[in-house]
């Protein structure tokens, strides 16, 4: 057996892109809303009307949201959670009995199978009432053991696997390592050959739910040899296994319930039969997992946008300055205003990306990531729009509010607890440029040679006559469409009802001119366009707020037409969609319009110590230590800290 490597993988930048674009899904079978709006065709007719579930799925998840609200306002105790940093073991067991391990697991496997629409609703409840709890939830089913074996696995490791997860067994997934972000052409965990098992050394870090999990899904480089593909594969490892230490509960601002830490293994033994897929499918394993389980955050944050909509109408209703609530100055009104139509828009975009991917009919892949993308943005602007409403209660914990008499509001720990939600599975940058790839896969499928500094004349030429030929064709269609037309889309204008269709139509503009923009991008910059990354993110936000006024304005429409508030959806789709539009002007203007080329040249003088005395007259209060563990594969020197439930 070949001893593992101490040494992290030297990778290129070209190489690490190489392994990125290799774990893509390569075409797309199914049609896709985003993937459409990016190109300037605004395909209204696959979210309109809005789909809908079946009738027993409603009824199957109707009734576990009863029995879900009913053990959240009896059994969580939210502030406990908070205070000793830690969700008891009982509320846990209790959710185990209450079968929400297994949300998204098949019936037939001793789960619920509740629809993504209806995984995403308890997801929201149960997150409102402990987010650490949803962080749990979610990680477990989201991106643990059950989706990859859901899609990925063979009917063996699904029937003793998954009736594990649906009742008893905690999971996590373990890819990220302390040198290996969002880059895993470094990953430095192997899984060596050793006849019918593999054996697994290296680190990982930030493990959510490792702690405390039963089984895990672990990444790791199998070495190239004769005959064996090799690369980043995916296992399926028992955590009680010889050699596997988690050697630290990792303690964050906020989730402070999160059962997070670094998991070591040394020597572990896994069977070959263990491995979901080929060989070197598991970043491929890994990113379709996250195509539905990405809307597990947009879920949660919805659940914080109504629970922050709450406060907000409660407290500016009661506290009164200058002879009058609060909320009818129109300073305050503004966010009570802004939290509200986002609330609104964003359980838009998290229902209608959701029911596809019951649907099964499209490709969401760009949904999903959008909705990430959106909602943990929105979800921290709307926290902090109510801590500032809130204003120094805001500010004071829970917990020091109760002390002193009032009511326990946890304003500050929302917004500490949201914050990760930029980060947690693809960062806000990395989810810009991972949309940004597929947003213009079309242009790099007809031109991507022709931009290839590898590639040859003869490629070239092939490349310009194939691109020649596609934009003949798709050009002209952006010069003009139904955007244009005063009585297109004329069913969001009912009778009595504010006017949706002028949003719609600005939807349809706005999206022809997105096209243009990234076509003119692509011919100007050509192969540095990938650097461009102040660029594509402004591309990509506007490509998210233009799916969010679709959204919005759909869901309006269907409350209208099945009787449920439909003049108040359409007043919040209205206000919705014209906050959006200013920021989509704005973002349009920075498009060619900013400071990116001087923020490079600043960059590289900081990192050069141009600017180091700027940093002088303060005193840095950092520890001692190294900036990344050292994650030299070996055996453990600490103790272990695993803590399964029981």
């Amino acid at each position: 057996m070949a001893a593992p490597t101490s040494q992290q993988p030297s990778v290129t930048e070209r190489e690490a892109r190489q392994v990125a674009e290799a774990a893509r899904e390569q075409g797309w079978r199914k049609p896709s809303f985003a993937k459409e709006l990016f190109l300037g065709r605004f395909r209204l007719d696959l979210i309109h009307p809005h789909p809908q579930p079946a009738g027993e799925d409603v009824r199957r998840g109707e009734e576990f949201l009863a029995k879900l609200r009913d053990f959240c306002e009896t059994r969580i105790d939210s502030a406990r959670v908070e205070r000793e940093a830690r969700i008891p073991d009982e509320v846990i067991n209790g959710l185990k009995e209450l079968g929400a391990l297994g949300m998204k697991i098949d019936i037939k496997y001793g789960g619920l199978g509740l629809t993504q629409v209806y995984y995403n609703r308890a997801l929201a409840l149960v997150g409102s009432a402990s987010p650490a709890i949803g962080a749990l939830l979610s990680a477990h089913q989201s991106i643990g053991v059950p989706q990859p074996l859901k899609i990925f696995g063979t009917q063996e490791q699904k029937d003793t696997f998954l009736p594990r997860c649906a009742r008893t067994d905690i999971t996590a997934f373990l890819l990220t390592e302390p040198d290996v972000g969002s880059d895993p052409a470094r990953l430095a965990t192997t899984a060596v050959p050793d006849g019918d098992s593999y054996v697994l050394d290296g680190v990982k870090l930030w493990t959510t739910n490792g702690v405390v999990a039963d089984l895990l899904v672990v990444m790791a480089r199998v070495p190239k040899a004769e005959g064996r593909k090799g690369g980043i594969t995916a296992f399926v490892v028992e955590a009680d296994s010889e050699g596997i230490t988690v050697e630290n509960r990792n303690a964050f601002m906020g989730l402070r319930g999160l059962e997070n830490g670094v998991t070591r293994f040394h020597q572990v033994r896994v069977p070959a039969a263990n491995r979901i897929g080929p060989e070197g499918a598991g970043l491929k394993i890994a990113l379709t997992t996250l195509n539905t389980g990405r809307l597990s955050l947009p879920a949660m944050c919805v659940g914080a946008g109504k629970w922050c909509l709450k406060i907000a109408r409660e407290w500016s209703g009661a506290r009164e300055q200058w002879g009058k609530p609060v909320a009818f100055h129109e300073a305050v009104g503004q966010k009570i205003s802004f939290i509200a139509a986002t609330t609104f828009a964003l359980e838009a975009v998290v229902d209608l990306s959701s029911q596809m991917a019951d649907e099964n009919r499209n490709d969401i892949r760009i949904e999903a990531a959008l909705a990430k993308l959106y909602g943990s943005e929105m979800g921290c602007l709307m926290a902090d729009e109510l801590v500032q409403i809130r204003g120094g209660r805001g500010f004071e914990t829970a917990e020091s509010l109760a002390a002193r008499g009032e009511r326990a509001v946890p304003a500050e720990q929302l917004l500490r607890d949201l914050r990760i939600n930029r980060i947690f599975e693809g960062s806000t940058e990395i989810m810009h440029l991972l949309i940004a790839r597929e947003a213009v896969d079309a242009h790099l499928s007809v031109a991507g040679d022709l931009i290839d500094p590898d590639k040859s004349l003869s490629d070239k030429a092939k490349a310009g006559a194939k691109a020649g030929g596609f934009y003949a064709r798709w050009l002209p269609k952006l010069v003009a469409g139904p955007g244009q037309l005063p009585n297109s889309y004329g069913e969001f204008h009912p009778d009595g009802h504010v006017d949706l269709s002028g949003h719609l139509r600005y939807v349809e503009r706005s999206a022809r001119k997105l096209a243009r923009s990234t076509f003119y991008a692509m011919s100007r910059w050509q192969g540095k366009m990938e650097t461009k990354q102040g660029f594509l993110g402004r591309i990509v936000d506007i490509g998210a707020e233009l799916f969010a006024m679709s959204a919005a304005c759909v869901r309006a429409e269907h409350l209208r037409a099945t009787g449920e508030h439909g003049r108040e959806a359409y007043q919040l789709a209205d206000v919705f969609c014209r906050q959006s539009r200013v920021r989509v002007d704005e973002l349009f203007g920075r498009l060619w319009h900013n400071t990116d080329e001087l923020d490079r040249k600043v960059t590289k003088g900081v990192l050069g110590g141009s600017y180091t005395w700027l940093e002088e007259g303060v005193v840095d209060p950092s520890g001692d230590g190294a900036w990344i563990a050292d994650a030299t594969p070996g055996p453990s020197k600490r103790e272990n800290v695993h803590r399964p439930i029981r």
